[in-house]
């Protein structure tokens, strides 16, 4: 379904691959949307390969290799490569960021001043990891400033990562100036939560005047036929299911302590219950490895699923597991959360007190911990068991709420919103 609307708006993405990361499947889900609203999109990206998503005109954006910048970068790499010299932290404490990140913001430059025929009424830059290069394009392009829309997916630079992230880098100082002008410059700061607004605000005072909360958004699409389901699950056992990546800080031990005594306590569950980690090769593998090993009841996946996959496990499982890291807050919103919503299976929600994901769910939500509080966590999987039992339907998370603040309806009002300031 789309929506008849005449707003022209140019993004700029850093990748709209989505198997590369989880920030890209969140970066595509909002294009996606914005495209079903209506409006007329123009999606310049620097995947640096062909990717064209449906009913949107995607051009691919070159890399220059033929400039200064560009002959310095491979001279880095060849020296990091070869001979094991890294020039790349004394680099970045003298200009900030590296060539590469130079040469690649100039090569968006040059592409987007090569646009033809197509006058936007808003410019919306979509990054991931810890890059912002098209942020650093447009910056230097005053020329779209007041009709920019800056998308700031995460803390930055990293020393204002809340703890257990935080730590200074190379050119840090170049580093933050780069946001605070671009807090300045760009017309209006968009974030996927209001604790990443209001924590992002707190540094740089912009943000929080002219930021709006746009949540990772839901992809209304039909599950994968039931057939092709892995053969480590049993759609109809009871499932707990961690999908993505375990980074470092996203300790599972607790949720694993808490399994396992549900185990002990409940014997007959042990031939219908599963504890389930799918994603890639981690920080935890080599102790996840050793507990598979030793308990037949949790599988951990070698590999990463596809997107499609990973999203129907996440429908056919019991339950799904948000798993954040131990810390005073947690300002994140987690690229799966809408894929959670959308699968309206209880969230066995284990993280910080202070939210974003809390905030949303509620304090008054039942299935809520802090990842090392075991038995905390042990009462909600028997509570989860016993009514898995008990349901004839199976669990389910019934939560219009949280469905519609991810919906096309809330997207649509908060754009027209910042379009209508400008």
């Amino acid at each position: 379904m789309s929506f008849p609307n005449s707003k022209k708006i140019l993004i700029v993405a850093e990748s709209i691959d989505i198997e590369d990361s989880s920030g890209t499947k969140g970066r595509v889900a909002l294009i996606k949307n914005l495209a079903k609203i209506g409006y007329n999109i123009k999606v310049y990206h620097y995947t640096r390969k062909e990717i064209q998503i449906k009913g949107v005109e995607c051009f691919s954006i070159k890399e220059k290799r033929r400039s200064a910048l560009f002959l310095f970068s491979r001279i880095e790499r060849y020296f990091r490569k070869f001979f094991k010299i890294y020039l790349n932290k004394s680099l970045e404490k003298i200009f900030g960021f590296s060539f590469t990140l130079f040469n690649d913001r100039n090569s968006i430059i040059s592409a987007l001043k090569s646009i033809k025929g197509f006058e936007p009424d808003l410019v919306l830059t979509l990054s991931k990891g810890g890059s912002f290069r098209p942020h650093h394009a447009l910056l230097n392009m005053p020329e779209f400033h007041n009709k920019w829309a800056a998308y700031i997916h995460d803390p930055y630079p990293m020393h204002l990562y809340p703890r257990p992230y935080a730590w200074v880098e190379p050119g840090y100082y170049k580093k933050w100036k780069f946001m605070k002008n671009m807090s300045s410059a760009a017309a209006v700061s968009i974030f996927p939560s209001k604790l990443l607004m209001e924590w992002m605000g707190s540094y740089f005072e912009e943000f929080q005047l002219k930021g709006r909360v746009i949540p990772h958004q839901i992809i209304e699409s039909a599950v994968e036929p039931e057939n092709e389901l892995p053969t480590f699950i049993d759609k109809n056992h009871f499932n707990i299911l961690h999908a993505g990546n375990l980074l470092w800080g996203r300790d599972p031990k607790g949720l694993i302590n808490a399994f396992c005594k549900f185990l002990n306590l409940y014997p007959n569950a042990k031939r219908e219950s599963k504890l389930l980690f799918i994603g890639p090769e981690n920080h935890y593998s080599e102790y996840l490895k050793d507990i598979c090993d030793k308990n037949s009841e949790i599988y951990v996946s070698k590999n990463s699923l596809s997107f499609s996959q990973t999203q129907k496990l996440q429908q056919l499982t019991s339950v799904n597991v948000i798993l954040e890291a131990k810390s005073e807050i947690s300002p994140f919103l987690p690229g799966k959360f809408p894929h959670c919503v959308k699968a309206n299976k209880p969230i066995l929600l284990l993280g910080p007190y202070y939210s974003e994901c809390r905030r949303l769910v509620g304090q008054s939500y039942p299935y809520w911990a802090e990842i090392d509080q075991e038995d905390k966590i042990l009462d909600s999987i028997v509570s989860l068991y016993h009514q898995w039992k008990n349901s004839s339907k199976g669990l389910q998370l019934s939560r219009p709420d949280l469905h519609e603040y991810l919906s096309l309806s809330y997207l649509e009002n908060t754009m027209n919103q910042i379009l209508s300031d400008k």
